[in-house]
């Protein structure tokens, strides 16, 4: 690997104890010891990509996703594997054949027969979607240990350890590398105000720290149950995993709500089925009521359902930062302006719009 510190090629013995034995300095990640074979600097790399070069802030589970994404898409069964078994069952059963002793090729059979499972097991894709590494495993294993060398998560990435709640007004800031989001410039949203459902709380601390909740009054909540018990008047936005517990959160939040306006922002599914980049995830397998109700919502096709039924998904943590910033903010505005009917007659007439060509 390359040192992230004087940039030296080293071999595995040449950093014992995730020390370059070069420059002497210590190093957080080797990927000879980590389940996503990560290194310091594709870290920094990545992070980099997903705030644009801090320009929007990003999380550890968006980290996350992002990092595993590769290995998401090989499957369990190693291809090294079936190889290595091929060549030792083919010596051992040509000893076997040149001796007198029967075991010795049906040894050598049994390795061939591992080798065509495996080969056949990682043409079905057997453990394809499942990670490497779980999201909070990666919290309490390589960010913990990128954090007690170098003091704080990589440039952009802000702590997400606990969901965002309305607070008092604060001084103006902006993103640094405490790991902290800036505080809100805002007072705390009225009940009346948008509400924004988004069980993931990455997802969610990362839109207060990208400064929606402060610039646009908006109210994070993690599920259903935690609306103002009000009616209210404002519109309720709601934000979820295209996964088949996610695409029910919508329905759920209007049967328990049904005086509120509802809009389901997504992720929808038939968006990001198929895009080379959005690599599915697998995780339990949906229970079957789920699916009843899916099916009788008619928005899915049997192919769909069937996908969804084996636990597949597209989680909210793959959407590129700032594309997901970008659309959340526009449906906030939409919403915003279709609540307000001053802020309706104003957009009606182009006040506070950039001008178009040919208009």
């Amino acid at each position: 690997m390359i040192c992230p510190h004087c940039e030296k090629s080293l071999l595995r013995k040449e950093r014992p104890g995730n020390v370059c034995s070069k420059c002497g300095r210590r190093y957080a990640l080797d990927p000879k010891t980590n389940p996503l074979k990560l290194n310091d600097l594709r870290v920094r790399r990545i992070a980099l990509g997903l705030t644009q070069d801090g320009q929007v802030p990003c999380t550890p589970g968006q980290l996350w996703y992002a990092l595993s994404r590769k290995s998401l898409r090989d499957s369990g069964a190693e291809m090294g594997c079936a190889v290595a078994l091929t060549v030792v069952g083919v010596i051992v059963g040509f000893v076997g054949l040149g001796s007198e002793s029967g075991a010795i090729a049906t040894l050598g059979g049994l390795l061939l027969l591992g080798a065509i499972g495996d080969v056949v097991a990682h043409v079905a894709g057997v453990g394809r979607g499942r990670p490497k590494l779980a999201r909070e495993a990666f919290r309490t294993g390589p960010l913990a240990e990128w954090k007690s060398v170098y003091g704080a998560l990589p440039d952009g990435v802000i702590e997400d350890g606990r969901y965002p709640t309305p607070m008092t007004p604060g001084p103006a800031s902006t993103l640094t590398n405490s790991g902290r989001a800036p505080a809100p410039l805002t007072p705390a949203p009225s009940p009346d105000g948008i509400v924004l459902v988004c069980p993931d709380r990455s997802i969610a601390v990362f839109l207060d720290a990208a400064g929606l909740t402060a610039r646009y009054g908006v109210t994070l909540v993690a599920e259903a149950s935690a609306l103002p018990a009000a009616p209210g008047r404002g519109p309720v936005l709601v934000l979820h995993d295209a996964d088949a517990q996610g695409l029910l959160l919508a329905q759920r939040v209007r049967t328990a709500h049904p005086a509120r306006q509802v809009v389901d922002l997504g992720l929808p599914l038939g968006a990001v089925q198929g895009l080379a980049r959005a690599v599915p995830v697998r995780g339990e397998v949906p229970q079957a009521r789920v699916l009843e109700l899916l099916g009788e919502s008619g928005e899915l096709s049997p192919a769909q359902l069937k996908w969804l039924g084996k636990g597949w998904g597209f989680p909210l943590v793959g959407v590129p930062p700032a594309k997901l910033l970008a659309v959340v903010t526009r449906a906030v505005e939409r919403a915003g302006t279709a609540d307000d009917p001053v802020r309706r007659r104003a957009a009606s007439v182009g006040f506070l719009t950039w001008p178009e060509e040919g208009r």
